[in-house]
């Protein structure tokens, strides 16, 4: 034999052996805990990079003295964080969550793309009486949602590789377990068999961050989106379209209500999985 197949197993072994699992609902079972514990960190990083980069986005001080210290921390591989994670919080699910976290890199692109917002945007509206809050709502967020969207397809594949290396050190189920387990018991059909399942999780992420089920003119619609106004007697002077005139409290809610939808609606149809 030119091929040692207790070594490098075989398609057919390793068929037999995911079926055998099927069977008995185990592989069913590692692949929920991978999924799932990738789609918690998936979002815990979105969530998180968002906030923390408005925050310096709105305290420039602060981003000159935490910057250096993200990146260092970008810089830093998560095979040696999550020993450190491990000691300090347990062998649990929240230790491998964490370790699927890859925030501070989230958190210095979208810092940088906020940065970018043109600042002929922001004199205009701190000349028509706006505040920091207005160019963040009005100019910021809906000029960056193409470079958000762009960051979640790049964090996907980033949180699936933490949580592995994270079942890899201190995970009793998952993939990734799988993977370590089967190494050191010399059960390579176990180890081809995840490693073949994580590749078409891969490849269905990517499919999913791929194909958005939204036209690109809807995405830009949402970064073009760029209302002038300025402060009236009784509410603000609203311009858009070639429209002028003074609305109230209530359509002022309202159009930052259809903002925030519009986002809300762009994020869940680029997440949606493509069914056809």
């Amino acid at each position: 034999k030119w091929i040692d197949s207790f070594i490098f197993s075989s398609p057919s072994r390793v068929f037999l052996t995911a079926l055998e699992m099927a069977k008995d609902g185990t592989l069913f079972l590692h692949i929920r805990v991978t999924l799932m514990e990738t789609l918690v960190s998936f979002a815990l990083v979105v969530i998180s990079g968002i906030l923390i980069a408005v925050l310096l986005w709105m305290l420039p001080t602060v981003s000159k003295i935490l910057e250096p210290s993200l990146v260092v921390l970008n810089s830093l591989p998560k095979s040696a964080l999550a020993p450190l994670l491990i000691v300090w919080l347990g062998a649990n699910v929240k230790t491998i969550i964490l370790a699927g976290m890859a925030v501070f890199g989230t958190i210095l692109n979208l810092y940088t793309c906020f940065s970018q917002i043109s600042p002929e945007k922001e004199k205009l509206i701190y000349t028509l009486g706006g505040t920091k809050k207005d160019t963040l709502l009005k100019a910021v967020l809906p000029g960056t949602i193409p470079n958000i969207l762009s960051i979640m397809k790049v964090n996907i594949g980033l949180c699936l590789v933490g949580v592995v290396i994270g079942e890899f050190i201190g995970a009793r189920c998952g993939l990734g377990y799988l993977i370590i387990y089967g190494s050191q018991v010399f059960k390579l059909d176990w180890v081809i068999m995840s490693i073949v399942i994580l590749c078409v999780l891969c490849k269905r992420f990517g499919a999913c961050m791929v194909d958005t089920g939204l036209p690109e003119t809807e995405l830009r619609r949402f970064a073009v989106f760029f209302p002038v106004f300025g402060r009236g007697k009784s509410g603000f002077i609203f311009k858009h379209s070639g429209k002028t005139g003074k609305v109230g409290v209530r359509k002022r809610r309202s159009d930052l209500t259809d903002t925030l939808a519009g986002f809300c609606q762009a994020v869940l149809s680029f997440l949606k999985p493509d069914l056809g």
